[in-house]
């Protein structure tokens, strides 16, 4: 029998899919308020993976990834959704998102999303929320997996998430 332990904390982080520059500065602050210090954000590419926003967002979207200085527990994931869609609501202009925030977590072995849509890879979390583990860390990169979304793969969140996975495996060793 195994024996039951402690999990260890999280690395937060956000993706983020927006057009408009103020808004992503309104967001960003209110993250920082809610999560602590943003320590990493990932260069900025075009969203240009799915036209899926487009009808409620816009054309020219833009995608980054930020991730947070504080650590988290899983557990509270779904809590931090149901905050971040919340955050979408309040920037709406006549009930169309001006701005996408997705929350997730890394691990060091790997990168876990919370939607609110269940799928046979999904798991339930709390509150209507589920977890997607969206792409493992194996061999010093990230594996593609039958639904990793492409953008999660692409070189700049590569390059964003191996970093903060780093800093994420640094920080466990002080603990």
């Amino acid at each position: 029998m195994g024996i039951i332990g402690s999990p260890k904390k999280v690395k937060l982080f956000c993706g983020i899919i927006f057009s408009n520059e103020k808004v992503k500065q309104d967001a960003f602050s209110v993250l920082e308020n809610k999560f602590g210090k943003i320590d990493f954000i990932s260069d900025i590419m075009l969203f240009d993976f799915s036209n899926y926003y487009n009808p409620e967002m816009g054309e020219n979207l833009k995608r980054l990834w930020v991730s947070f200085e504080k650590l988290i527990l899983s557990s509270q994931l779904a809590g931090i959704k149901v905050f971040t869609n919340s955050l979408e609501e309040s920037f709406a202009i006549n009930s169309k998102r001006q701005i996408n925030i997705d929350p997730g977590y890394i691990t060091p072995a790997n990168v876990i999303l919370a939607t609110t849509k269940d799928y046979s890879h999904r798991i339930y979390l709390d509150s209507g929320i589920y977890g997607e583990v969206t792409t493992i860390y194996k061999k010093n990169g990230y594996t593609k997996l039958p639904w990793s979304y492409p953008d999660y793969l692409s070189d700049t969140a590569t390059k964003f998430l191996l970093e903060a996975r780093q800093s994420l495996i640094a920080r466990l060793k002080e603990c």
